[in-house]
């Protein structure tokens, strides 16, 4: 994840246009910044599940689908902060764009200096958003300064591991956790087997007192990851 206190930040630039995204590319980079790019919407959304950027700045003027649409289909898989860059300068317009889940616009044609303070902001807020020291999602009771977990009142008998594992998931209720992002975030690693995460997701289970085929929290959506919810909105 990004280190805020030295500016640098991962950022996923969705933008069609070469000229756009090398000239977006050259100047962040030029700010210490990681940058991936992408010119499609399903390729967006890939790369956000797959390997989670700190900041997604995104055109709403895609070939495949429109920015807005895929905006909406972001906020379902993910809480990456979004920053709308876009030539529609509408007030009605990216006022619905805001309410819908972007931290922040940009109009076309705007200098390297605006996206970079733009930028800043937006990662400086999202440093001060991060998981509270207590999580519930239902039934469950997870307390991260002191690593113990209830559910319905009762304690969980836990391993390191599968602490860590349901308190990655509980942070993110009803979101779809990509398998990628798990063994990045939880195991520390960049590669890896899913059956080590089909495993622990077992154990979970039967200390959850659910099954793979009967779910009460932990969903497992195939091909894409898991998501954790409250059973009593699902």
């Amino acid at each position: 994840m990004v280190a805020y206190g030295s500016g640098m930040a991962s950022v996923l630039v969705v933008e069609d246009d070469p000229n756009v995204r090398t000239a977006l590319i050259r100047e962040l980079s030029a700010r210490s910044h990681v940058v991936r790019s992408v010119g499609t919407a399903m390729d967006a959304l890939r790369e956000v599940t797959q390997s989670p950027p700190d900041v997604v700045i995104l055109d709403l003027g895609l070939p495949d689908l429109d920015g807005a649409e895929v905006l909406k289909m972001l906020r379902g898989v993910s809480d990456v902060p979004v920053i709308i860059a876009t030539a529609r300068d509408d007030e009605p317009e990216i006022v619905r764009l805001l309410n819908a889940g972007a931290d922040d616009y940009l109009i076309k044609p705007f200098s390297a200096e605006h996206l970079s303070a733009r930028l800043a902001a937006v990662l400086r807020r999202a440093s001060r958003s991060g998981p509270t020291a207590e999580l519930r999602v239902g039934g469950l009771h997870i307390d991260l300064d002191k690593r113990e977990a209830a559910l319905d009142g009762a304690a969980l008998e836990l391993t390191r591991r599968e602490f860590d594992l349901l308190a990655y998931l509980a942070a993110r209720p009803g979101r779809v956790v990509a398998r990628r992002e798990l063994l990045a975030e939880v195991w520390r690693q960049a590669y890896g087997d899913d059956q080590t995460i089909d495993v622990h997701l077992s154990w979970l289970r039967r200390k959850l007192g659910e099954t793979a085929a009967k779910p009460r929290y932990l969903h497992t959506v195939r091909g894409v990851g898991v998501r954790l919810a409250d059973p009593r909105k699902s």
